[in-house]
């Protein structure tokens, strides 16, 4: 007789295959991935993921607003309670990189998948969104306060590309042959805000000149 699964057990089930499935997704891309794979990894039949799936494009729609939400948890954790807009901005940036380095797989499958963020998926259009107004948010924040005298929606769009160009060299192992991500991060974030015309203090401030 088949074991009746408890809510607890198609939770785990469905936690375990979006690991192994972010994992997987990471390594080897989208199409480089089959479901067959993906139960052979999980050690069950063929058939058992798609009881918990609607099909490949599924799980990753799923695994990825999955990763969008924790990155987006991590950015807004970071500066909780943080008032002061420049240190609301540097916070972020190094919520940011911790967040990729420490998750690479779900960085890269959040980035670097080959597959639109649409609204075929409930929740990944959303989450993706959520992440992506909070970074652009900030430097709407800096630029009401002053901080910057640009257009903060490129400004916001460049620190991220910028950014994300950081977590790309260091995944590659191209920064072994320059200056560590701190120190490029440092840098990269002081030198943009002096040419958004910001006067940075002592200290990571910055004000309107």
């Amino acid at each position: 007789m088949p074991r009746y699964l408890t809510d607890q057990d198609i939770a785990d089930f469905r936690a375990e295959l979006c690991r192994v499935a972010t994992e997987r997704f990471a390594r080897f891309g989208y199409e480089g991935v089959t479901m067959r794979q993906l139960a052979e990894a999980l050690g069950c039949s063929p058939k058992t993921p798609y009881r918990y799936f609607k099909d490949k494009a599924d799980i990753l729609a799923t695994v990825r607003a999955q990763a969008f939400g924790r990155f987006a948890d991590t950015l807004e954790k970071a500066t909780a309670g943080v008032t002061d807009t420049a240190a609301r901005g540097r916070l972020t940036s190094e919520a940011y990189l911790a967040f990729a380095l420490k998750n690479p797989h779900a960085y890269r499958i959040m980035f670097e998948i080959d597959e639109p963020v649409d609204e075929k998926h409930p929740e990944l259009g959303p989450q993706a969104e959520r992440a992506a107004r909070y970074i652009t948010r900030g430097a709407e924040e800096m630029a009401a306060s002053g901080v910057i005298d640009v257009d903060p929606k490129l400004f916001g769009w460049s620190m991220w590309a910028a950014i994300h160009g950081i977590v790309m060299l260091h995944q590659s192992g191209m920064l072994a042959h320059g200056p560590d991500y701190k120190t490029l991060s440092y840098f990269l974030g002081r030198t943009m805000l002096k040419g958004a015309g910001a006067r940075l203090e002592q200290g990571g401030k910055g004000k309107k000149k």
